[in-house]
């Protein structure tokens, strides 16, 4: 067989399309999910880095630095099978949404630490003297700016979120690579991969290129 019959198999790519979507919809899925998750928890933990009573500060460190340097794959297995030994079964979707939002957390934490402590002092000791609260404060003064900062590294972070839900199919979560890997299978063709690839690119690129853009104009910003 060529190149072409082998990789880029037009018959096979289209038998193979009602599974891929399938997949791409369970994949967009989990992944917003995991996102919007991630990122409400991740900011709740940078807040408590930063702010909380020094035990909590010390808890949420290791939780970071446990998470960030754990590999996605060993988080997801464990919850997904190891849990059942102390009596938690979860279901795939269970595992994989809170195993992805656990590991987003942990960055977004660091990334709204880096943000908020980019914020100048200045702005809580101009708040403090006008008599505002703490927490209005944050969540008037400080949070506003800084999310202008975070909002780069977080669209960064979201993207590698989405490429990561293709571990999903280790605990056989019908995700865009799982059906893909079954279309292989099944067609004894490897097209059905090149089809989930080019399907990962037309849906990431955007998102890749909105990270460029967004990093350029916030750093015009910034010299102006």
């Amino acid at each position: 067989m060529s190149l072409v019959e082998t990789f880029f198999n037009s018959d096979v790519l289209w038998s193979s399309l009602p599974a891929l979507l399938r997949g791409l919809w369970n994949t967009l899925i989990l992944g917003v999910l995991s996102i919007i998750a991630g990122v409400s928890f991740g900011l709740v933990i940078g807040l408590v880095r930063l702010y909380g009573p020094k035990p909590l500060r010390y808890i949420t460190v290791g939780y970071i630095d446990i998470f960030r340097a754990a590999p996605v794959l060993v988080v997801l297995i464990l919850i997904y099978y190891a849990l059942p030994f102390v009596g938690i079964r979860l279901s795939s979707w269970s595992s994989a949404v809170i195993a992805f939002s656990m590991v987003m957390a942990a960055y977004s934490a660091e990334v709204f630490r880096s943000g908020i402590e980019s914020v100048p002092r200045g702005q809580f000791e101009a708040a403090a003297a006008l008599g505002l609260p703490f927490m209005v404060t944050l969540r008037k003064v400080v949070l506003p700016q800084a999310m202008r900062i975070v909002i780069p590294p977080t669209t960064s972070n979201c993207v590698s979120m989405f490429k990561d839900t293709s571990l999903a199919s280790a605990v056989a979560l019908p995700e865009l690579l799982k059906e893909a890997t079954d279309a292989q299978a099944l067609h004894a063709n490897p097209t059905p991969l090149i089809g989930a690839a080019l399907v990962y690119i037309i849906c990431l690129w955007p998102m890749v290129r909105l990270v460029g853009m967004l990093e350029k104009r916030f750093k015009a910003e910034k010299t102006r």
